[in-house]
């Protein structure tokens, strides 16, 4: 019998069918064999499952049930393709695992696991395979004692019917429908952190700057009475002067307020001098090295430079480093930022240190957040953002 020729995994080219039975002709009529066992069971499976979770839609329990019963099918097609890719010869890229975040919540996970296109379909493929497997299993029964000295021909056109098929059904969702679903999770990542940071700003100010300015309007207030009724003495001016002093601290909280939403020195001088200020107020001597051709999209570069800045806060408070570096740098179109500290280590993603918010955002916007923090230290952090060139604003003139 002649070799199959190289091939590409996912159509690999098959010896032609011969009288004589070859290793590849014993492994198709297996396949045909077991298909009908197998596809009562997943018949079963899809059936029960989708009439029983559709029957109690009318209970609590009828979504639920169909969101985990596309769980299970999921894990049918799974077998299914590694049977296919043992006795076809079929190569498949596994499916992506459903994007299910943990701060989703319950019916986040009900939604995603009630609209996973690769679960339906694997029931689909259940459900439609029942008849043809019988249709197999007869044809390939009889062949083995009657057409024998043709089995292999009509094991071959039943393999390719049942590749085709698999292929079809049971490959991946294609490249847009897993984006659609990713920018369906991403997306409220985005309104989440959004809601976060208008609360912040809200509490920074009502916390802050307004009741410091209420102070004022009080000191004030009692000074001007008492101008009024012609006592100018040591009391006002001491009600002055500290309203001068509450007029400063709002202005400099003022000021470090609107360096949380977006510093004057990341919009003017850009990035390199902006993790610069950054570490400069770090407790720990940080060394900051930005080599960029230019300076990204305004979005992207706010992204990297509060991921910088969340980085070295945590630094501070929590690794109990003597030294740290921040390294910025371009690769092709992605901005590549890497974190380093001497300090304990032991940092991870669910330790609550907001290390899993910066995984979110940047995951949000196609972006990679790899810890590697062994107990001792160091401590590498990696952030990857997408590279988007800057577009300059149209002046009007």
């Amino acid at each position: 019998m002649t070799e199959p020729l190289d091939a590409p995994e996912d159509h690999p080219v098959l010896p032609p069918p011969r009288i004589g039975y070859d290793s590849t002709t014993w492994k198709e009529i297996a396949y045909l064999l077991s298909s009908f066992p197998l596809s009562i069971f997943g018949f079963v499976y899809a059936v029960t499952m989708v009439s029983l979770g559709a029957g109690l839609t009318v209970t609590v329990i009828g979504l639920p049930l169909i969101a985990a019963g596309l769980s299970g099918a999921r894990l049918l097609g799974k077998a299914e393709r590694g049977r296919a890719r043992a006795l076809l010869g079929v190569r498949i890229e596994e499916p992506s695992p459903l994007p299910v975040r943990r701060s989703a919540g319950f019916f986040g996970w009900l939604w995603t696991g009630l609209k996973d296109p690769v679960g339906w379909r694997t029931v689909l493929y259940e459900v439609i395979r029942l008849p043809w497997a019988i249709l197999t299993f007869t044809l390939t029964l009889v062949g083995l004692f009657v057409l024998w000295p043709v089995l292999p021909f009509i094991a071959r056109g039943l393999g390719n019917a049942d590749r085709a098929m698999v292929r079809a059904l049971l490959s991946p969702s294609d490249e847009l429908e897993r984006r659609i679903a990713e920018l369906e999770s991403d997306r409220g990542v985005v309104v989440d952190t959004a809601a976060a940071d208008l609360r912040r700003i809200e509490r920074d100010l009502h916390d802050g700057a307004q009741a410091r300015l209420v102070n004022l309007a009080m000191g004030l207030g009692l000074a001007k009475e008492k101008l009024l009724e012609g006592q100018a003495d040591d009391a006002v001016a001491a009600m002055v002067d500290e309203a001068h002093g509450e007029v400063k601290l709002a202005l400099q909280e003022l000021r470090d307020l609107a360096r949380g939403i977006h510093p004057a020195v990341l919009t003017d001088r850009g990035l390199d001098a902006a993790l610069s200020s950054v570490a400069s107020r770090c407790t720990v001597p940080v060394k900051v090295t930005a080599e960029l051709p230019g300076r990204p999209a305004e979005a992207i570069e706010g992204i990297a430079y509060f991921t910088v800045s969340e980085l070295l806060q945590n630094v501070s408070k929590h690794s109990g480093a003597r030294s740290a570096s921040v390294d910025v740098w371009r690769s092709q179109d992605r901005l590549l930022i890497q974190v380093w500290d001497d300090g304990r280590g032991g940092a991870s993603l669910d330790k609550g240190t907001g290390m899993s918010g910066l995984a979110e955002r940047l995951d949000a916007v196609d972006g990679l957040f790899v810890v590697d923090s062994p107990d001792g230290g160091p401590t590498t952090i990696t952030a990857e953002l997408p590279w988007r060139d800057r577009t300059e604003p149209i002046r009007q003139g």
